[in-house]
């Protein structure tokens, strides 16, 4: 967690530094801080966790569903003792138990979708910083930084709002309606 933590601390130490330069005055400086760099840090953590756990709970299901099959084809006999079988046994269905729980945890959660759908807004929203900080694609035409400003200040905003829409429409709707689906199948 280490790398993680320094790497955004760094991002963030970079981003400010930039911002001290930058032909802007201090109201834009302050929303270059606490609006685009906030949402940048925020959406970093929260893909960061979500991959996590998508990995986590993506290779539990896949090795313990190839483990799973194996273990219900051994057919081992050690000297008829009844205990190891019953070992085994026991084991096999504690194993499809998890790999039924991971599975269902990652699909209720949607955290490989909430994932991509952090990073790429997140990587949105820092072309956004870059283009203005270079004055350059959508904000090639100033001469400032300070007159390209209002235009990457409306930029960023659609940009969170159209993450928040995407957000609520499809990632939280997702996992509502499937659990309406496992409702209505009982």
């Amino acid at each position: 967690m280490a790398k993680k933590d320094s790497y955004s601390e760094s991002l963030k130490k970079d981003f400010i530094t930039l911002f001290e330069i930058l032909e802007l005055n201090e109201r834009q400086k302050h929303y270059l801080k606490c609006r685009w760099l906030d949402q940048i840090l925020w959406m970093e953590g929260r893909a960061n966790h979500a991959r996590q756990r998508y990995y986590q709970l993506r290779l539990t299901t896949i090795i313990g569903g190839v483990i799973v099959p194996i273990l219900l084809s051994l057919n081992i006999n050690i000297n008829n003792k009844p205990s190891f079988d019953s070992y085994l046994k026991g084991f096999t269905i504690a194993l499809s138990g998890m790999v039924a729980i991971s599975s269902s945890i990652e699909e209720f959660f949607n955290y490989g979708e909430r994932w991509r759908h952090y990073r790429r807004t997140t990587e949105i929203l820092k072309v956004q910083g870059w283009e203005l900080f270079e004055l350059s694609g959508s904000y090639a035409g100033y001469k400032t930084h300070e007159e390209a400003f209002s235009n990457f200040a409306g930029n960023v905003e659609t940009i969170i709002q159209s993450n928040v829409e995407v957000y609520v429409t499809n990632i939280s709707q997702e996992s509502k309606k499937q659990e309406q689906e496992k409702t209505s199948k009982l």
